[in-house]
């Protein structure tokens, strides 16, 4: 019988009737939802929604058969889980717990988990021709438990997973794109960056899933009259070029041309299960090697629909820790106009509300999620306007929305009153602000020796995290510091401060929800007014030393 395992302690802890057109794709997901697929009702806790529609496409290849799978235990505080690990030895399973850690995972072999937590767990063959493990029930905490496990995650060694893919459009779009001067004219950061402040001393990390061409780093450089950069990378070589990649370093580098740039390769995260769990290693393994960094990430790890807030434990735990180093974490809201948990290659199943989702690690409290505009500006890129951004034709647009799966923090509920009351959960609202994201007003890149202009709620994240680089460096020569955890920061600035610095965001929506006056499900805050925004930040860091 296997024994507990324990590790070693952590060291630290353009819409003509944008009013209308979500009115209809709602119309439309009712309707269809009659015709989805749904599960064994057999048992109470038959999992439904996108982890059914996942599994009914996938291939039932009988009872599990590999030597072990695994599942993450929320815990209801950071205490040696002794019953756990006691209940685990009963039933001859392990549990991995680390000093300080408010989870751990329990694993085993197939046959003894689905004994000890009366579920089955099977092996399926998906549409992309993956093989994994699953449970179609949801794990019930064992009455011993209770009063030490608050939840129990998903059984699943599978992620359904995705870099975000902008459209990647030729430069004869109408606006020809912006140019790094446009960019930063645009969200008002041209002030700062004539005085110097350009990113200096500051770390921009680009999580992803492929490569990237030197020469087209270098191209754009020359070209914008930049310096030329090589980022750092850590992990195995990525792979080919992309333009996802590409593009979240050239826009950062565009915004802040002195900030170094680390390209890490997440793409081990979804290689085996355990996929969130290594995405909470590869944080605090970012968090060791660059304490007070700015992360990007343009990654979909699945939709929360798809998890229990258990599944994520690690994630928030990594982010909460390099919260405390300074680092501020943005992560793309989505591209699927508000329907993150459609199945796209993993599932085919007409559309219903059980597509209406968010990215899972983007819906995180600790996370800031980035949502996206279409702009417009005059030759310059002075700002002129932005609204909600909703490709009808492509079913693509900004993602946002109401979590299943996490309160709202007390920070965000200046936002509850802004909200329809039928989106009213008292849960976490996304995104939290927005940058242009609409390719046909993005910024310009170069992709495969080619001039081309960027897009996507994917572009919008690295435009925020270049600002704060620029942000960072003025704080901290200013008598500041790093900026941490950005959210309550945002939405008190919101409520009221000395300048403003937010760009409502009233026109559009997406395929959900739409815009309005103040905070709303679209475009969350607005765009920032960097100029404003990095001094009211300063008035703040002054206040509470």
């Amino acid at each position: 019988m296997p024994s507990p395992t324990l590790t070693a302690p952590r060291t630290r802890r353009s819409n003509a009737w944008p009013w209308l057109l979500p009115v209809i794709m709602l119309a439309v997901l009712a309707l269809a939802s009659d015709l989805r697929i749904t599960p064994d009702t057999g048992r109470s806790n038959v999992i439904d929604g996108p982890f059914a529609s996942l599994l009914a496409a996938s291939t039932d290849l009988g009872p599990a058969r590999g030597d072990h799978v695994q599942l993450t235990a929320m815990l209801r505080d950071d205490r040696r889980p002794d019953a756990l690990i006691s209940w685990a030895r009963q039933h001859g399973l392990s549990v991995q717990w680390r000093t300080r850690d408010g989870w751990a995972v329990v694993e085993g072999a197939p046959d003894r988990v689905a004994e000890a937590l009366a579920v089955e767990v099977h092996d399926y063959r998906g549409q992309r021709g993956q093989e994994f493990y699953a449970s179609p029930q949801q794990p019930q905490v064992p009455t011993p438990l209770r009063d030490e496990v608050q939840q129990l995650g998903r059984i699943l060694s599978y992620t359904p997973h995705h870099e975000s893919r902008p459209d990647i459009l030729p430069l004869d779009v109408p606006d020809r794109g912006l140019t790094p001067t446009a960019l930063l004219n645009t969200y008002n950061a041209a002030g700062l960056a004539r005085s110097g402040f350009t990113g200096k001393g500051t770390t921009i990390v680009i999580f992803a899933f492929n490569g990237f061409a030197q020469s087209d780093l270098d191209t754009f450089a020359d070209l914008n009259g930049l310096p030329r950069f090589t980022p750092t990378v850590v992990g195995d070589q990525l792979k080919e070029p992309y333009g996802e990649t590409t593009m979240d370093l050239e826009v950062a580098h565009a915004i802040a041309p002195d900030a170094k740039l680390v390209v890490v390769n997440a793409r081990p995260t979804v290689e085996g299960d355990g996929a969130f769990q290594k995405i909470g290693q590869m944080l605090e393994d970012t968090n060791d090697q660059f304490p007070g960094a700015i992360w990007s990430l343009s990654i979909g790890w699945g939709c929360d629909k798809l998890l229990t807030a258990a599944d994520l434990a690690p994630v928030r735990s990594a982010l909460a820790d390099a919260h405390e180093n300074g680092t501020t974490a943005f992560n793309a809201s989505g591209d699927l106009a508000g329907l993150e948990c459609k199945g796209g290659d993993d599932w085919d199943s007409p559309p219903g509300p059980a597509d209406v989702g968010l990215d899972s690690i983007a819906s995180l409290p600790e996370m800031t999620s980035v949502g996206g505009t279409t702009l417009s500006t005059d030759a310059e890129g002075r700002w002129l306007a932005e609204q909600a951004w909703f490709d009808v034709p492509l079913s693509q647009g900004t993602g946002g929305g109401v979590s299943t799966l996490f309160d709202r923090p007390p920070w965000q509920q200046v936002a509850s009153g802004q909200i329809p009351a039928d989106r009213n959960t008292g849960k976490r609202l996304t995104p939290d602000i927005s940058a242009v994201a609409d390719p046909f007003t993005g910024v310009k890149i170069v992709l495969n020796g080619d001039n081309v202009v960027g897009g996507g709620t994917s572009q919008s994240a690295p435009i925020w995290a270049g600002l704060t680089a620029v942000m960072t460096q003025f704080l901290k020569e200013n008598g500041g510091r790093e900026i941490g955890d950005i959210n309550p920061l945002l939405y008190r600035i919101a409520q009221g401060a000395p300048l403003p610095a937010f760009r409502d965001v009233t026109l559009g929506g997406n395929a959900v929800d739409t815009a309005g006056p103040g905070y709303d499900l679209v475009s969350g805050l607005g765009t920032p007014d960097v100029d404003n925004l990095a001094r009211n930040l300063l008035t703040i860091q002054r206040i509470v030393q």
